[in-house]
């Protein structure tokens, strides 16, 4: 018996190439396919879900990571992977912490999604080893501190230092030094020209709730 997947992407060629490879094998089945992550859930509680390829950005805003909190609780015997292709530092932790069963990079060379699909229904947790490694100015997303990677973050918010540094519970002074070493690695000149590259780049990526 074939096992039902729901591809959930706003993208057009990455859905159609999802929906190829699952059409591909005779171990899967194209349940259907959706733009929003919001809309998973129904799908979820509709039909017979065996396997969710979940982006996380998708359409209108909706989290991919959000909706598998919520359909990991609901239905926990439903395997869900978080496919995508941004290098946001804080989302590979946050899908372990909520339990969703495997994490893919749209461009990963090392396992072909087919093979962490059939892994993950064998009951497999596969995950990279780190995040892709992105060049940002002189330096990369690699060289940062998990702290100055949180202050970058928060930097893109457009908030005062006083803002961050109540946020994270820290004293100005101490955003103030995360943010002057974010500078001399970067090379960058202020801290607009960081912030711009850094979210173009996908290094840190913050909701607006």
């Amino acid at each position: 018996m074939a096992y039902n997947v729901l591809i959930v992407e706003d993208q057009a060629m990455p859905r159609e190439l999802f929906e190829i490879y699952v059409n591909t094998s005779e171990k899967f089945n194209h349940l259907l396919s959706v733009s929003n992550a919001s809309a998973a859930i129904s799908v979820c509680e509709n039909n017979a879900v065996d396997l969710i390829l979940m982006d996380v950005m998708t359409e209108l805003g909706s989290s991919g990571l959000d909706a598998a909190e919520e359909i990991k609780k609901q239905f926990p015997q439903t395997k869900i992977i978080i496919v995508t292709s941004m290098p946001e530092y804080s989302w590979i932790e946050r899908a372990r912490k909520i339990g969703v069963d495997s994490f893919w990079y749209k461009d990963s060379q090392k396992d072909s999604i087919l093979e962490v699909m059939e892994r993950t229904m064998a009951g497999e947790n596969i995950y990279p080893d780190e995040t892709p490694l992105i060049h940002i100015g002189n330096t990369t997303n690699h060289d940062f501190t998990e702290r100055e990677l949180e202050i970058l973050k928060e930097l893109t918010t457009g908030d005062t230092n006083m803002e961050i540094a109540e946020r994270l519970n820290i004293s100005v002074p101490t955003v103030k030094s995360h943010i002057q070493h974010l500078m001399e690695k970067t090379g960058f000149k202020t801290r607009t020209e960081l912030v711009s590259e850094a979210r173009s780049l996908g290094i840190v990526i913050k909701r607006r709730d």
